[in-house]
């Protein structure tokens, strides 16, 4: 299912967690971060959070970090 992380490896030392990215199987990602979807009703009107689906939240640097990892086209 997870097929390469995207950016280094984390270093989170003395944390339950860490987040990180992952290309999936099928070309999907998958996100560890933390999970703050209760912010979802401070969401823009054209964004929605529905059933089954998290808001979460990474720090900026893991993205930048994955920037060189990430395909620039589908």
């Amino acid at each position: 299912m997870f097929t390469k992380r995207l950016g280094p490896v984390p270093r989170c030392y003395g944390t339950a967690g860490c987040p990180d990215i992952f290309e999936l199987e099928n070309g999907d990602f998958a996100i560890i971060g933390a999970d703050i979807t209760a912010a979802a009703d401070l969401l823009p009107p054209s964004a929605g959070c529905g059933p089954g689906e998290r808001i979460v939240r990474i720090p900026r640097k893991t993205l930048v970090l994955a920037k060189r990892d990430i395909p620039d086209r589908l």
